[in-house]
């Protein structure tokens, strides 16, 4: 078997078992591919806990993760948790040395290894976080929904329909703060204004509990798509690093910072005026209604764990 067919297997093989895993910790999947409401756990504070399993969805500091069991828990991130990707090697291949992550990467749809305690209020504080690349960019494309439940009891419709209401809602965001920084053509640099802007943005931030900053860069439609599309990514990375640099807060409240090119004008591209306001970035300060929900709730008894 030469070297380009033994590649060949090795990557199928690589993707069935991806495949098969998936669909292992999605067996609470409905029809039309909606995920159904799990069990909450509630770790012991102090408790040590490793478990393995898919983000169902993030809010900053934290997010939900689903085990084998469809069990939910809630993780919590500190400056302290090491995020990094699984040393990778199968067979006569080299191994690959694992890579340190921000917890930008930690998208829904991502699966991994959590190791940690639990905390005063049963969540998880995570130690250490491990993935395999190839799930990372599998769970770009991702995506977590609820199915609905049948029940012929009045009562239990009523309790399902919370429940569903809860857990779909992960995914829905109240907007409370967004501001549109301009740039010059071609630039990435902030301007004075720019940064009078994002001082406000980030003044307001901490009053908004378990927020979310997103970060979206754009570019007008001059030069070629490639380059505005890294255009555009520059000036993402730009606010990300002026908001964690200048105002202190934590990457990992910060999403991927994501750069979309000319591919979303904001406006009339055949004017000069036009096009200065689609060289943009786009900043939200987003609060997950979801999870904030979920702390809001009296404690349940707690799940056994192993």
């Amino acid at each position: 078997m030469g070297n380009r067919d033994f590649r060949t297997n090795t990557l199928r093989v690589i993707t069935l078992s991806l495949a098969i895993m998936i669909g292992i910790l999605f067996s609470g999947i409905g029809y039309g591919g909606q995920i159904q409401p799990g069990q909450k756990r509630i770790v012991a504070s102090g408790e040590e806990l490793n478990i393995k399993g898919i983000i169902l969805s993030r809010d900053g500091e934290m997010f939900v993760l689903r085990d084998i069991t469809r069990t939910d828990t809630i993780v919590v991130l500190t400056d302290s948790t090491s995020i990094k990707s699984e040393r990778q090697g199968l067979g006569l291949l080299p191994e690959r040395r694992s890579k340190s992550f921000q917890a930008t990467a930690l998208l829904p749809g991502l699966i991994l290894q959590v190791k940690g305690k639990g905390d005063s209020e049963g969540r998880l504080v995570a130690d250490e976080i491990r993935f395999k690349e190839s799930d990372l960019r599998a769970a770009v494309t991702a995506s977590v929904r609820t199915a609905p439940v049948e029940d012929k009891s009045d009562k239990a419709l009523r309790d399902i329909a919370e429940t569903d209401k809860r857990i779909s809602s992960l995914d829905q965001y109240d907007v409370v703060n967004v501001v549109t920084v301009l740039f010059a053509v071609n630039k990435t640099d902030l301007s004075a204004e720019a940064k009078a802007q994002l001082d406000e943005l980030a003044s307001k931030a901490p009053s908004a509990k378990n927020y979310t900053v997103e970060v979206q860069g754009f570019a007008d439609s001059t030069g070629n798509y490639r380059h505005n599309m890294k255009l555009s990514q520059r000036r993402a990375e730009a606010v990300v690093q002026y908001l964690t640099v200048k105002h202190n807060i934590p990457l990992r409240r910060i999403t991927i910072p994501m750069g979309y090119g000319e591919t979303k004008a904001a406006a009339d591209e055949t004017t000069a005026a036009g096009r200065a306001k689609d060289r943009r970035v786009e900043v939200r300060i987003l609060v997950n209604k979801g999870l904030s929900q979920q702390q809001a709730e009296p404690a349940a008894p707690p799940t056994k764990t192993e």
